[in-house]
């Protein structure tokens, strides 16, 4: 499992296990049918940082996503939303979005996720519930939320506080961190498990992560591969490809959807996060 990717499309090139799950679900498509041989998951890490512990996958049991304590600042009972600002809540505007998955890379629908956090200035609303809200996965797994990059407070560094509950299942209390962060080196409680993949979006920023949930799933039917190599086709392993490029294999065209690597077992029909049918 590669642990040094440093974007969804890998710094050299290769597709990570997060961009195949994430093109399959935008795509309708099944999670396992696309995740034979491909990497695991991994956080967006800056120049300065070592190399994080694997990000939990979900992948034939591995590790659920870490707990982390709840701190002294959560409201039960907080509204149900997938904004936490308006026009004229101060605040470098950020959007988080991923999946919730079980243990076989399966998503999650109607995950409970409850978020709270501080504002721009370091403080939580502890009389209302700004800052706070609660919203639900849809039926691939996803969700979606609107906030802040919230502020610093004394001994603590950048974070978001998340409670995510599969329908019936135990909660899952943790944390969410943002890379590059002086003070995530004298936080106690930081953990690189849970950096957050962070961008910048013109004047405001954009996020990723993906829970993984200790829920025992039914990892379904494995698709039937089809034979390597390349029968009467222009398909190679080891060729470069980039959105948009086109290939044959057995007789069919296809189109490249995200930049890659070629590699055995990723043949475009056993691929279709990578390859579309012409």
């Amino acid at each position: 499992m590669d642990r040094n990717i440093e974007s969804e499309t890998g710094g050299a090139g290769h597709v990570t296990r997060k961009a195949v799950l994430r093109a399959a679900l935008a795509a309708g498509l099944t999670a396992p049918a696309v995740l034979m041989g491909v990497p695991a998951l991994a956080r967006t890490l800056t120049g300065s940082e070592v190399p994080p512990a694997l990000t939990p996958t979900c992948d034939d049991g591995d590790d659920p996503t870490p707990p982390q304590m709840e701190g002294p600042y959560f409201k039960p009972n907080s509204p149900r939303r997938t904004s936490l600002v308006d026009a004229s809540t101060p605040g470098t505007r950020l959007t988080v979005s991923g999946y919730v998955f079980g243990l076989a890379c399966r998503p999650v629908a109607g995950a409970l996720l409850d978020f709270w956090q501080a504002d721009v200035n370091g403080a939580y609303d502890n009389t209302g519930f700004r800052f706070r809200g609660h919203q639900f996965t849809d039926a691939s797994g996803a969700f979606r939320l609107s906030t802040i990059v919230p502020g610093l407070y004394p001994g603590r560094t950048r974070h978001i506080h998340v409670k995510v509950q599969a329908p019936g299942r135990p909660v899952l209390t943790t944390q969410l961190y943002f890379p590059g962060e002086p003070r995530n080196n004298t936080d106690s409680l930081f953990d690189p498990r849970l950096l957050m993949t962070v961008r910048d979006a013109g004047g405001a920023k954009e996020a990723a992560f993906d829970f993984v949930l200790n829920v025992p799933q039914d990892p379904g039917p494995s698709p039937t591969p089809t034979p390597t190599g390349t029968p009467g086709g222009t398909w190679a392993a080891g060729t470069t490809y980039r959105p948009g490029d086109s290939v044959t294999y057995g007789g069919r065209g296809y189109a490249c959807l995200q930049a890659h690597t070629a590699q055995a077992g990723w043949e475009p029909p056993n691929a279709p996060a990578l390859w579309r049918l012409l």
